[in-house]
């Protein structure tokens, strides 16, 4: 009999296949005192082992393949930067030292206090960077063990059926040296940990892998060899399907190939609705080497370049000349299409070490007195804070508009003082660079991301300031409704179908298009293919997305009319209830079908 086990769909497809149960990513080790001529010993081995690790992440970076995904090499940077980042590479020698204890345990120990800076952090995405801190010590522990990788472990299925990987948890390194291996076929996996911010997600979802998070217990339920389904779609985990089961999900494994090869035809076509109306369709990306993914899914440019990776992991803050090479890279490579940066969104001061933080003129490991950071000193508070931190900023932005068309996006505006002080900032920014002689676009265009209720409801006096607009969906659902989505226990009343949370969209728009000045969703709501006739029926013409969803939208407003579109959305924004909105949407989805 079929059992089903419900996680987090955080990429699209259906993978059939053999489960291995990966053993769980913690380790059992001894925690004990040491005598003081012992030290250099446990030093030693904690030099050790963070040499072996290094040695192995340089070895899969120096291996992945030219045509590999970019998020390949930005993970693996990103976790070798951890590695060598000294809150956790340094201090363990140091509570060795002083506090006389194996190296097991000082790790344990530092690795709590490093998760518990990030956990701090009232941002699901930068929040979730706990999981790469974990996986990267978890190597280090392993290590220090004498073990090998849990990977290693890994051996085909004898009836040479392609594998399902269930896991605690799973380190992108891992997820590519199974992949990587000829003798194993990964076809999807799930793990028990993780969420679609995780590191683990986004490279399941730039590999083309269906994978399902979240899944709590599922390694106690799946024996070891039994036959499963990821359907990654619907979050879900089948394990050993009746026979009814496994031909229907056959048939839509099949069908899904079929779409993709199909998609794949539409990326040098215009995204135009049925009655001619053009629609943009833009990428939401990270670092530079995003963009060429961009490109390959024919993206009509960067809605939202978020730059947080630049300051992140760091004892010294970029400097001009560093974020300059990074943005002008990015505007370079679209090659005239617009580029829309994001200044720094960060918040309260712990995402930056303690150096950095020091060359603010915070104190070396001062506590933050904010109790809920979310509401606190963030993104352009927080510049407004640093002035010269912001100028630095700024200076770099104009000078990467005079290699391609970029434009300055400052988010979580909430107060008119706020846009006005922002545009001071940026005609001295100006200013100054005309004092050096230095190549800017005196037009690059300035615009605002509307991502709190009071924005929303104050348009006016926004748009007679700023060129733009962008929804950034996510927080301003999440301040709408007062939930934090990564909070399990709320987790399921966070609903873009709240009638608030459309009304405050809809209102946006319509100001937007009144005031002449373009307005686009970068919010996860952009890519969600229920949502793309709703939102071009309330008069959305820009969507920002992560690259691998744009062809999948561009499909579905290709077969969207702009006047079957707006009547539907006329009909949702009457309803109070987001069970019956939903149910509207399934319909006109299933009428589109259909037709």
């Amino acid at each position: 009999m079929s059992r089903e086990i419900n996680g987090i769909g955080v990429s699209r497809g259906i993978a059939i296949g053999r489960a291995h149960r990966l053993s769980p990513s913690e380790l059992d080790f001894r925690q004990y005192q040491i005598d003081r001529k012992d030290v250099l010993h446990e030093v030693a081995r904690l030099n050790n082992a963070f040499s072996l690790v290094r040695a192995e992440l340089d070895a899969l970076r120096a291996d992945v393949a030219p045509a590999a995904p970019q998020e390949v090499r930005a993970f693996l940077d990103l976790h070798r930067l951890i590695l060598d980042d000294a809150l956790l590479s340094d201090a363990p020698r140091d509570l060795v030292r002083t506090r006389l204890i194996n190296a097991e345990w000082a790790l344990s120990i530092q690795i709590e206090e490093v998760c518990k800076e990030f956990e701090a952090i009232d941002d699901e995405y930068f929040a979730s960077r706990t999981q790469d801190v974990r996986q990267v010590a978890d190597r280090v522990l392993k290590a220090l063990a004498g073990g090998r990788a849990a990977t290693a472990s890994v051996t085909k299925p004898a009836d040479g059926e392609k594998l399902i990987l269930v896991a605690h948890d799973l380190a992108p390194a891992d997820m590519l040296m199974l992949r990587d291996r000829s003798d194993v076929s990964l076809a999807g996996f799930v793990t028990e940990l993780g969420g679609p911010t995780s590191h683990t997600a986004i490279l399941a979802r730039s590999l083309g892998l269906p994978a399902v998070l979240g899944a709590g217990g599922a390694r106690d339920q799946v024996q070891e060899h039994e036959l499963v389904i990821v359907d990654a779609d619907a979050g879900k985990l089948i394990i050993n399907p009746d026979a009814s089961e496994l031909a229907e999900y056959r048939r839509r494994a099949k069908s899904e190939v079929d779409a993709r090869i199909e998609l794949r035809k539409l990326k040098g076509k215009i995204a135009r609705t049925k009655d001619g109306i053009a629609v943009e369709l833009l990428a939401n990306i990270e670092a530079p080497e995003d963009a060429r993914e961009a490109l390959d899914a024919g993206a009509d440019g960067i809605g939202l370049y978020r730059t947080e990776f630049l300051f992140m992991n760091r004892d010294e803050l970029p400097d001009e000349d560093e974020q300059f090479e990074a943005y002008a890279r990015v505007a370079r490579s679209m090659k005239g299409k617009p580029v829309v940066i994001r200044t720094l969104d960060i918040g309260a001061d712990k995402v930056l070490n303690d150096a950095a933080r020091e060359s603010l003129g915070l104190a070396k490991g001062a506590p933050t007195a904010e109790s809920n950071p979310a509401l606190g000193l963030r993104a352009i508070r927080y510049c407004l804070a640093y002035p010269e931190l912001f100028l630095t900023q700024l200076r770099a932005i104009l000078r990467a508009s005079s290699v391609g068309t970029v434009r300055i996006l400052v988010p979580m505006l909430a107060h008119v003082h706020e846009i006005e002080q922002a545009l001071a900032f940026v005609a001295r920014a100006k200013e100054q660079l005309k004092e050096r002689k230095q190549k800017f676009d005196g037009r690059a265009l300035v615009g605002g991301m509307i991502e709190v209720p009071g924005a929303a409801l104050n348009l006016p006096a926004f748009v007679q300031r700023l060129k733009f607009l962008s929804l950034g969906t996510n927080d301003l659902i999440q301040y709408t409704l007062a939930i934090d989505r990564a909070d399990s226990s709320v987790a399921h009343l966070y609903d873009h179908l709240h009638p608030a949370v459309l009304q405050l969209v809809s209102r946006t728009i319509k100001t937007g298009e009144k005031a002449r000045a373009p307005v686009s969703v970068c919010g996860e709501m952009a890519g969600e293919l229920e949502l793309t006739e709703l939102l071009l029926g309330m008069g959305l013409r820009q969507f920002s997305m992560h690259p691998s969803q744009i062809l999948a939208v561009k499909e579905r407003v290709l077969d969207t009319s702009r006047r079957s579109a707006m009547q539907l959305a006329a009909r949702v924004l009457k309803q109070s209830d987001p069970i019956e909105s939903r149910k509207m949407l399934e319909r006109a989805a299933a009428r589109g079908r259909l037709a």
